[in-house]
């Protein structure tokens, strides 16, 4: 179980590293931009603008490599874990229909709870007592 959990939070950290470089260096092409007025034109469109996809691409920068890293994984998951809840919430409510179904979404939420789950008696010292 040790090593699955080193393998999980390494790709997760991967994950992360990759697409949080991504929306700076624009190595992998993205698809088709969404439909003008649309709800997520309206939502890419004020997080682009004021630059709050920079501020959550460095994050994501940040809580991948600290998750790839055993020593700092806690923090790099406390990190990650709003960015993760906010990409379902998106998919959920923003893009709706199957979108919450693709498959980084749930590669990435099921990695996420993997190594949380891995992790769970660090967790529950915050809670006791």
């Amino acid at each position: 179980m040790k090593y699955a959990s080193h393998i999980a939070a390494g790709l997760l950290g991967l994950g992360f590293i990759v697409f949080g470089l991504n929306h700076f260096l624009n190595f992998i092409p993205m698809g088709d931009p969404p439909a003008e007025g649309s709800p997520p034109a309206l939502f890419f469109g004020a997080i682009y603008a004021t630059g709050f996809l920079s501020f959550v691409k460095i994050l994501e920068l940040l809580g991948g490599i600290l998750v790839a890293i055993p020593k700092t994984r806690n923090i790099g998951l406390l990190i990650l874990g709003p960015i993760i809840v906010n990409i379902l919430a998106y998919n959920i409510f923003i893009a709706g229909g199957g979108a919450v179904f693709a498959h980084p979404v749930v590669l990435f939420s099921a990695l996420a709870a993997f190594v949380l789950w891995t992790k769970r008696e660090s967790w529950l010292t915050l809670i006791k007592n």
